[in-house]
This record gives structure tokens, C-alpha cells and sequence, in this order.
């Protein structure tokens, strides 16, 4: 055994990452491949994930192709759920992996590893089943960002990644947006709206944007919820809502062809870091250690000093409603806004107009 017990990676052909999480969570997840390809320039990297994740990995540079799971079968009637998750499995293990690679605690992913045969199988310690790996990752006990996390994994396997590794990656394709640049986007939703500002405080935010002369566009996930909350934000205003209109490619176009993007925890926030947008990110009960901008100058987190943060729960008491988000000032939030602008004004990048900035400059 030597020192570290690393796997020897060196004639590893084929390479299985797993990564059965929400979107965000899977965009984080590129250094891993871009250190992979790095240090085993020889190997073939493929990705297990989410069918609705896909956009978050295709066109990596060092990624041979995506394995999706359809979270549809879930309510397919058993038997056709079995036999679609029998058959994705079946391809695996006739894939002939030499490594897999799990970065999701939880039973699929482990599953995923066992059943494919790969002699070298690497994830987080489970509470169970920890002979199912050849080499267990042992979870930081104290707040890490997530990005450092998934690096552990290879870090385990004796594999370091350089800081130039460490970046995102996001392709996004040509895209021509239906109002004219510059503006200012806001994705003011998530799926879980208890990461949320009130509607009434939003709105608050996009009158006090518009009278300092901001062209506005207003986006949100295809969630029902979210798209009812945006049209409330909106209404009689003029902004243009492309809630639950664009694709995520578009999505990240809208973000990359923006001046400035406002949003809370949720996957917007990570193309920003991807494609080192301004962006001002507003945190309650998650962690902006764990979840916040990754390696983005251009980024400031706006939250509460709450001895409460990050709770991680839904709501004060699992009530939906947190307390840290509703009663966020205003005035931090449009604070952050004029820091990051006039970050971009001295560095002379994407806001031009000095004049327009001075009366956005105005007293709040």
C-alpha cells in the first residue's frame, strides 16, 4: 500500500462520473472533468445525470458524452420504471468502466457504481453500503464551497487540481435576445420559493431599477409558481417577462449578453460565475460559503447577519416563509448593485455610460 492508498490511474480507458443532482449542482461539477482529462489525458470521460441537467455539460471540452436517467419513469407504473432503469444500467456495465467516479451521496449513485464493474469505484462515505467502494472521500466537516468538494473526490484518488482547473465551464450557443442590450436581468424565483424575496419587496427593487433608468428583463424557471410570481413582480411595469420563455442554452445567453443579473440561490447564479458576469446574488437560509459565486470578481453576496444562517430549512420552522429574505433591507441590496457597477465603470467593462450611471449613483 502506498502512502494516500491512490487507485493507479494510469491505464484507465473509460471513466464514469455520476452526478445525480439539480442543475446548479451539475454545472459545479465541470473542474472535476477538466482535472480528469488533465491528469488521465487518455481516458474516456463519460457523465451519468438528470436528462434536464444535460444543458449544464454539453459542449465540455473534456467530456465524451452525457448518460441521463428520465426522472419521467418515476411515474411510469413499476414495471416499465424497472425495466428502464435495468436497461440504463445494463449499458453501463457493458461499458466495462476501469473507474466511477460518485459525487452524489444517496443509494442510485452507489447502485450505479457497484453494478458497473469498475474495478475502481470512489465516493462520499455513506451511512451504509461502504464496501460498495474501493475508496472512500471523507466529508469536510466544516462549510466548503461546493465546487472544492467535488474536487475532494479526486483529491482522494490522488489527483490535485491546479487553480487554472478550477473553473467553470459553460458553452452557450448563439442567441439573440427580444430587447436590446444593455439590461439588467432579474431572476428573482428558484423552485423552492422559500429562498425567495416577498413579491411586494421585488417589486420595491424593480421601481426603484426602472427610475434610475434600467432596461429590465424578468426570467424564471417553467415552474408554475415561479412564472405567477414573476407576472406579479411585473404587473403594469415596463419589463419585459420572458418567465419560463427560454430554454436554460438561452438563459445562459440572456445572462451572458446582460449588464448586470439580480438573483437568488438557484442556477443562474452559477452560469454568472461560468461566464464571469456581474452579478449581485441575494442569500436567506442557504449557504453563500457553500453555494455562492465561484471565482467571479465581478459577484457580491447580499444576506443578513443572522445568527440562524444558513439554516438550510424551508422557512423559519419549516414555515416557507424566512424571516432572513423578508426582512432584508432594500438598501443592502441596491448597495451591492452600485458596488458592482461601479466595479465595472473604473474597469471599463460592460457598462459604457457614464451619465446613465451617475443618476443610477442617485441617494436611495
Amino acid at each position: 500500500m502506498t502512502y494516500g492508498n491512490y487507485p493507479n490511474f494510469s491505464s484507465f480507458k473509460k471513466i464514469l462520473v455520476v452526478k445525480l443532482r439539480h442543475l446548479g449542482d451539475v454545472l459545479l461539477t465541470g473542474p472535476v472533468f477538466t482535472a480528469l482529462q488533465s491528469a488521465i489525458p487518455d481516458a474516456r470521460i463519460d457523465a451519468y445525470i438528470y436528462e434536464e441537467a444535460l444543458p449544464m455539460l454539453e459542449g465540455h471540452s473534456a467530456l465524451h458524452r452525457c448518460l441521463t436517467y428520465d426522472r419521467k419513469w418515476k411515474t411510469m407504473p413499476l414495471y416499465q420504471r424497472l425495466f428502464q432503469e435495468w436497461r440504463l444500467l445494463r449499458q453501463i456495465r457493458k461499458e466495462g468502466y476501469d473507474c466511477v467516479i460518485n459525487l452524489t451521496e444517496g443509494d442510485r449513485g452507489a447502485i450505479v457504481a457497484r453494478i458497473s464493474g469498475a474495478p475502481v469505484r470512489v465516493g462520499f462515505e455513506p451511512k451504509r453500503r461502504k464496501h460498495w467502494y474501493t475508496h472512500l472521500v471523507k466529508n469536510c466537516p466544516t462549510q466548503r464551497h461546493t465546487v472544492e468538494r467535488n474536487l475532494d473526490v479526486l483529491r482522494r484518488m490522488g489527483i490535485f487540481p491546479t487553480p487554472s482547473q478550477r473553473e467553470l465551464s459553460l458553452h452557450v450557443p448563439p442567441y439573440t435576445p427580444p430587447v436590446a442590450a444593455p439590461y439588467t436581468l432579474i431572476h428573482s424565483t428558484s423552485r423552492w420559493l422559500f429562498k425567495c424575496l416577498p413579491i411586494h419587496r421585488m417589486r420595491e427593487l424593480v421601481q426603484t431599477l426602472l427610475a434610475r433608468g434600467h432596461t429590465l428583463v424578468l426570467t424564471s424557471g417553467p415552474d408554475e409558481a415561479e412564472k405567477k410570481m414573476v407576472h406579479a413582480i411585473a404587473q403594469d411595469l415596463p419589463v419585459t417577462v420572458l418567465a419560463g420563455q427560454t430554454t436554460l442554452k438561452e438563459l445562459a445567453a440572456l445572462i451572458q449578453q446582460s449588464e448586470l443579473l439580480i438573483c437568488v440561490d438557484s442556477v443562474p447564479l452559477h452560469m454568472a460565475s461560468a461566464l464571469k458576469k456581474p452579478v449581485v446574488a441575494l442569500f436567506g437560509p442557504t449557504s453563500d460559503i457553500t453555494w455562492g459565486p465561484w471565482r467571479n470578481p465581478h459577484a457580491r453576496v447580499v444576506t443578513q447577519a443572522m445568527s440562524c444562517r444558513p439554516c438550510y430549512q424551508d422557512g423559519c420552522g419549516g414555515s416557507k416563509y424566512s424571516d432572513c429574505l423578508h426582512t432584508l433591507p432594500l438598501a443592502s441590496v441596491m448597495r451591492a448593485i452600485d458596488e458592482v457597477e461601479a466595479r465595472e465603470t473604473r474597469a471599463g467593462g460592460a457598462i459604457k455610460d457614464g451619465s446613465l450611471r451617475q443618476s443610477r449613483f442617485g441617494a436611495l
